[in-house]
């Protein structure tokens, strides 16, 4: 008999929060396609989690078409079905320097990764969600509702994804759902590719700011993708859910 898990599949899923989400979405009996570009961290990927038969990884560029159509193919090749697809790849990096300086192709490029990715993802996946009723699920950031300087790109692409959220979610109702989630500070360093065993701790002070006490993980971030790809969440749709230990209600003034 085929294997009836449901298939969920993460693009930037070899480290940082995707990795994290990998990694929650497996230990619950999931089975799990990573896309991801980087070759080195899909190496170490494979090694952290085992190799484990629930796992499928597939290097993708997800800002080019073939490779995205080449990608989802064998996903659902060997999936044999796609339940969820979470849009987590991206570029990082806010900071590109002053506006005047900013080169157009550094602009480009957050915005063909970010969100064109996100795009295209969500196009050629539509047809497996609907024969599902499955869900979408953008990773945007907290950077799309309040930003530090020279952030214009980053914080566009990331804006733009939760529109591209709520746009889809209107198209694509009623068989298949989309969200958004922002996620604030989540401590990706033991998520990324070679990681120390055990991070330098981060300080009480690092902590004490967020009003939830604590900074982020990536199971913070999982458990509401979690929650949005879930039955429990049929009547949720189109919205983007802030995570970040309540940081962006928090007014802060210079003593």
């Amino acid at each position: 008999m085929a294997n009836q898990s449901p298939v969920i599949l993460i693009t930037g899923g070899a480290q940082g929060i995707g990795k994290g989400m990998a990694s929650y979405f497996l230990n619950r009996g999931w089975r799990v396609v990573v896309l991801d570009l980087d070759a080195e961290a899909i190496r170490s990927c494979k090694e952290d989690f085992g190799n484990p038969e629930n796992l499928h990884l597939i290097k993708t560029d997800v800002s080019g078409e073939p490779e995205v159509v080449s990608a989802l193919a064998e996903a659902v090749k060997w999936g044999g079905r796609l339940d969820a697809m979470v849009s987590n790849a991206g570029i990082a990096d806010p900071d590109t320097g002053p506006i005047e300086t900013l080169e157009l192709a550094q602009w480009q490029r957050r915005i063909d990764t970010n969100l064109t990715g996100a795009f295209l993802m969500a196009k050629h996946s539509v047809p497996h969600l609907r024969e599902s009723q499955g869900s979408i699920v953008n990773i945007a950031s907290t950077r799309a509702l309040q930003s530090e300087p020279h952030s214009e790109a980053y914080a566009a692409s990331k804006g733009g994804l939760i529109a591209l959220t709520h746009a889809l979610a209107i198209s694509l109702g009623p068989e298949v759902r989309a969200n958004s989630i922002s996620p604030g500070w989540i401590d990706v360093r033991g998520w990324q590719a070679n990681a120390p065993a055990k991070p330098t701790p981060l300080s009480a002070s690092d902590h004490e700011q967020h009003p939830s006490g604590r900074v982020g993980e990536p199971a913070d971030v999982a458990a509401m993708v979690a929650y949005l790809v879930s039955p429990e969440a049929r009547f949720v749709t189109g919205q983007n859910f802030v995570v970040d230990g309540g940081m962006t209600r928090k007014m802060i003034y210079t003593d």
